[in-house]
């Protein structure tokens, strides 16, 4: 579990392509402080697998699914990535809940600049727009944002606004119009969509 606050962006070092799955080395010194083999880091809002842990890098298998559903498939050697650690049952959570299980890409439409924030407008896909509301939650490449606009004109898309520090200390502060970001919605909206479904919650 975690909360989409990045603790750092982290540097991928190496990418080997294993046929139906890719092994990822990436550089990151404050997610590897301590870690160790068989915990849980997200990478770009993808949670990971920890394997053959250094002083300041880790690996990670991704298997074809997780490469089907993110844009984990897209990292080359020297691309940068959010990165967070599992939370501790005694982290502040700051956030929302987050599972590190991505429910698919988005490109980013644009970009409008204020004098100290940015809006970014991301393409919706059609089967997770009934997910999302305005000042709603939604995780992208693993940060945990809030919802600014929901349309559908012509096409469904959404906004997000980004403070100084999610734009410094994120990757989504370099990040270009066309780009592929990995959605995650709010978890809580799956469940009650379920047990609506199922009658297990009357109006």
């Amino acid at each position: 579990m975690f909360t989409g606050l990045i603790e750092e962006v982290g540097e991928v070092i190496g990418v080997q392509d294993q046929g139906d799955a890719v092994r990822l080395t990436v550089r990151g010194p404050v997610v590897t402080d301590g870690a160790r083999h068989g915990d849980s880091i997200a990478v770009n809002g993808v949670c990971l697998t920890v394997t053959d842990p250094t002083a300041d890098t880790f690996t990670a298998d991704v298997m074809r699914e997780s490469l089907e559903r993110s844009s984990l498939g897209d990292l080359t050697g020297g691309s940068r990535v959010n990165l967070e650690r599992a939370m501790l049952p005694t982290t502040r959570f700051g956030g929302h809940v987050v599972q590190g299980h991505v429910d698919g890409t988005a490109q980013l439409l644009d970009r409008t600049p204020s004098e100290h924030w940015e809006v970014l407008r991301f393409a919706l896909p059609e089967s997770l727009a009934r997910y999302l509301v305005e000042k709603g939650s939604i995780t992208v490449d693993g940060t945990s944002l809030t919802v600014v606009e929901v349309a559908d004109d012509p096409e469904p898309w959404f906004s997000v606004s980004l403070i100084p520090t999610t734009l410094a200390d994120t990757t989504l502060g370099a990040l270009a119009p066309g780009a592929r970001v990995n959605l995650e919605v709010d978890v809580l909206a799956k469940y009650v969509e379920r047990l609506l479904a199922k009658g297990a919650v009357h109006g």
